[in-house]
């Protein structure tokens, strides 16, 4: 498959590249494109087949739903049944933004995009680039992660080049994305609002605003033989090719239990990998990867740092583990599916 690549800069959009991107778009064809998350693998939300060109691409298996992308908070109206009054105070504070709203979905929504469920996941991205391929191909844009199923999410416009270029009609390379997370999903369907995936928008900044929220329990085990409501909930996800493990515990203690085990893993001819922080990084005795300093950067970096792994051949990967509040809430989701929920106790 022929791709046409588009590099935009975020601060100087190139209005005649969207163009043809959005008419690939309209065309029932696959567009990624960046957004403050990840980057998005897209089509016409509203069309079954370009719809299934995005499961084709990835691999992904069909009853995953998928997030659906508007460039203006009206179009909602046009997608789901009911607009209750939580959303609108999700929509009001923090559209356009990394979160994803699910509410009851109208018919116009086909199956294949709502992963045969009766609801559907709204978001309005913030990313420049984004919202202007979306308001140009004035469609509502179906688009998961733009990387092959169960992988680590791309962040960076050459992670999409080096994995789906010939697998998608179009690509648009434009800046780094900002959050490095995919978006908070949040069901509005029930009687408490309830996050189905955690990201940049915490828990604890959604409960300043709509009181009561919960974590949904799923995120809390490893669960493959569920009926995922909303992205991310099912199957391995965010995995490099090498076996992942959080090494969790005292920070020192941490440190020397990985620095043991990478010496084990040495006199087995195993490449390890550490995954830190900046001020850990020279306590460890093997291949580190920098997460930066703050939870901040460690959230912006750690799809990346998986990414980077990859390409350092590593047989197995130990990283650190974070706290569970604020956004450490979203990078622990991540970490464990990436382990496969696999923790060693220091």
């Amino acid at each position: 498959m022929d791709t046409l690549i588009s590099k935009i800069d975020v601060d100087n959009i190139d209005m005649e590249q969207i163009k043809k991107q959005a008419e690939i778009l309209k065309a029932g064809k696959t567009v990624i494109f960046p957004t403050e998350t990840v980057y998005g693998l897209g089509a016409n939300a509203l069309d079954e087949d370009a719809v299934s060109k995005i499961y084709e691409a990835k691999g992904r298996p069909s009853d995953n739903p998928l997030i659906v992308h508007i460039g203006d908070k009206k179009q909602i109206y046009n997608l789901v049944c009911d607009v209750p009054e939580q959303a609108e105070i999700v929509m009001d504070k923090f559209w356009p933004g990394p979160i994803t709203i699910i509410l009851k979905k109208k018919d116009i929504i086909p199956e294949r995009t709502s992963g045969g469920l009766d609801t559907v996941a709204i978001r309005m991205p913030s990313n420049k680039i984004a919202s202007a391929l979306i308001n140009e191909a004035n469609l509502p844009i179906a688009a998961p992660s733009a990387n092959i199923s169960g992988r680590p999410s791309p962040t960076r416009g050459v992670h999409v080049y080096e994995q789906m270029n010939h697998r998608v009609s179009g690509i648009i390379m434009g800046n780094d994305c900002v959050y490095g997370l995919e978006s908070t999903v949040l069901d509005l369907t029930g009687d408490i609002p309830t996050i189905l995936r955690p990201g940049s928008i915490t828990k604890e900044q959604l409960e300043k605003e709509l009181g009561n929220v919960q974590l949904d329990p799923a995120l809390a085990k490893k669960e493959d033989n569920i009926k995922a409501k909303a992205p991310g909930m099912k199957y391995t996800h965010y995995s490099p090719n090498a076996d992942v493990y959080i090494v969790d515990g005292e920070q020192s203690k941490v440190i020397d239990k990985i620095n043991r085990l990478t010496e084990e893993n040495n006199a087995k001819n195993l490449k390890t990998c550490i995954i830190c922080l900046k001020s850990n990084e020279k306590r460890y005795i093997g291949k580190t990867i920098c997460l930066g300093e703050t939870l901040d950067d460690v959230a912006s970096n750690l799809f990346d740092a998986l990414i980077q792994a990859d390409k350092e051949k590593c047989d197995i990967i130990y990283s650190e583990s974070f706290t569970n509040e604020g956004i450490g809430c979203a990078i622990m989701n991540r970490l464990l599916k990436s382990a496969g929920y696999k923790i060693i106790n220091a």
